[in-house]
């Protein structure tokens, strides 16, 4: 599977997002994608299915250390999170787990200081509750300052498909060492009536989700975390991992944007 480094660790190129995902089919759902090859798992405490991953994480033959888990907290329209290390032990609860891979700021929000939260996940970090610490939905100038506060700070996760352009972030992301996650890589189904991809798609003998997949995981410092409703999906989602966009076919999807 592809990777992309992130500081000692390494973040697999394809990952399952779960919003949405919940409750016993959601975990069996989840388990199933552990066992077609998936290592990379994308919740949230704002989604809902902490509990849902965590059932998957206990029942699967994977074992932990070979899964990444990604986590995420201070969304704003969860209650107020005022004690950090309290609702992280609360995740890891949850997911069954010791520590997760990645802990994120769900979203910007001014009502919350960006500097105490950031500290916050920093000393986290150094008990070892969260390998690795980053930001969700930061837009560049807001991704700037938040390095200001924590220099080595691992991702960004934010909207990303052929139709959103995310040039000024990737520069700056790819010159500090982040790795963008791409969430919504299909515009939330936009992407699928496109001509372009289309034709790529018929050319290439793929569905029109793997084409515009493919252009996301194909670019260095990206990695994608596209939803799945069964497990026919989660498979046409891995196999992107198997093809190559050409440079004119790259290039051609990113001038949809």
């Amino acid at each position: 599977m592809e990777k992309e480094p992130v500081g000692k660790y390494t973040m697999p190129g394809i990952g399952f997002g779960t919003l949405g995902t919940v409750g016993d089919a959601g975990s069996t759902l989840i388990e199933a994608g552990f066992a077609e090859g998936y290592r990379y798992i994308d919740t949230s405490r704002f989604y809902g299915n902490e509990e849902a991953v965590g059932r998957a994480l206990a029942r699967s033959s994977v074992p932990r250390g070979d899964i990444w888990v990604t986590t995420k907290l201070l969304h704003p329209k969860t209650p107020p999170q005022p004690d950090i290390r309290f609702e992280l032990d609360k995740s890891l609860r949850l997911l069954q787990t010791d520590y997760v891979d990645l802990l994120l700021i769900h979203w910007p929000n001014p009502e919350v200081s960006l500097e105490w939260a950031l500290g916050e996940f920093a000393a986290l970090r150094k008990q070892g509750k969260a390998r690795t610490i980053g930001v969700s939905n930061f837009p560049t100038a807001l991704l700037r300052q938040a390095l200001e506060i924590v220099g080595d700070l691992a991702a960004n996760q934010v909207e990303y498909h052929p139709y959103l352009n995310q040039r000024l972030l990737l520069d700056l992301m790819r010159k500090r060492g982040l790795v963008l996650i791409a969430h919504s890589p299909l515009a939330r189904g936009a992407v699928l009536g496109d001509p372009v991809l289309q034709e790529i798609a018929k050319r290439r003998q793929l569905s029109v989700a793997q084409v515009a997949l493919r252009w996301v995981v194909q670019q260095e410092r990206v990695v994608a975390i596209p939803g799945a409703l069964n497990v026919e999906q989660l498979r046409e989602n891995l196999k992107v991992l198997e093809v190559k966009l050409t440079n004119d076919e790259m290039a051609a999807i990113s001038a949809l944007a």
